[in-house]
């Protein structure tokens, strides 16, 4: 039974394999016409290219052993100053706001990116839009919606505490602007956020000293006001207040896209195994 068996499973295979090179006219004009899709689809499609920048989040601690003592006493008047104790912006929100919908429309309204988005729609003599249907016209939420799907990817490292993120664009000097522009805009953002926050909690902190009597209060309000003094003085001095740029983006040499050559043996490849799945599910049918 068993010897049987395996006959029946050799002549089976034999006559797939027999069924196959009588089909070899419909496996080779698969493989032809899918090698050719994807020629087609190389040719038209233009390279990619990824420029890389790796960055170091900051952490700002702020504030003593006094402060932190004073703490627990007065982080009432510190919660209605709207200050935090002991700390300063931290890693998530920075990478938060790296990759913020908030700050990527900002910077392709300022650097008028749209026509460069969407350049096949852009009619560079008339600076117009090819479209004119109003819901094909490229919008800054569609392009936020694209470029955090399709250009920007950012990645962090858990152990290291490194951030790398990845921009992939057609032109690789672009893409290396756009990387190091962005995190200097959130280095930016952050810094400016950080000054106005002391500037806010420094008059408030002020306000409050005039208005009270009591030694202790005053000791605390003095105390919260030089937190944020520090707080003002390393925002406005610092550049890199966010992320300290560990290695910049560069232009890139190499597309990371795939070569025409490439695509071409995939699709040969992706076609030959069409034709057979063709053949085989043809044969089952016929039972």
């Amino acid at each position: 039974m068993q010897q049987e068996a395996i006959h029946s499973q050799d002549a089976s295979f034999g006559d797939l394999v027999a069924e196959l090179w009588r089909s070899k006219i419909l496996l080779i004009s698969v493989t032809v016409v899918f090698a050719a899709l994807a020629g087609v689809l190389a040719f038209m499609s233009p390279p990619k290219y990824r420029a890389q920048i790796t960055v170091s989040p900051v952490e700002h601690e702020s504030g003593g052993g006094a402060l932190g003592s004073l703490a627990a006493q007065y982080g009432g008047l510190a919660a209605m100053a709207g200050i935090t104790l002991g700390g300063g912006n931290g890693k998530s929100e920075t990478v938060a706001v790296l990759q913020s919908d908030l700050l990527t429309a900002s910077y392709i309204k300022t650097h008028n990116l749209l026509p460069v988005l969407y350049a096949d729609k852009w009619d560079a003599a008339t600076k117009t839009w090819k479209v004119t249907d109003p819901k094909k016209i490229p919008t800054i939420w569609k392009a936020c919606q694209d470029f955090k799907k399709k250009i920007r990817k950012v990645n962090e490292d858990r152990k290291s505490g490194l951030v790398v993120m990845d921009i992939v664009w057609k032109d690789p000097k672009l893409a290396a602007v756009w990387a190091n522009d962005l995190v200097k805009l959130t280095n930016d953002f952050l810094r400016d956020k950080a000054t106005r926050e002391a500037t806010r909690n420094i008059n408030y902190l002020n306000e409050q000293a005039r208005n009270s009597n009591i030694v202790e209060a005053r000791k605390a309000i003095f105390s919260l006001m030089e937190d944020e003094l520090n707080k003002e003085m390393l925002a406005r001095g610092r550049e890199e207040y966010a992320m300290k740029v560990i290695d910049p983006a560069v232009p890139p040499e190499k597309p990371t896209s795939l070569s025409p050559l490439v695509m071409i043996i995939l699709g040969a490849m992706l076609g030959g195994v069409a034709g057979a799945l063709v053949v085989v599910g043809r044969r089952i049918i016929a039972g």
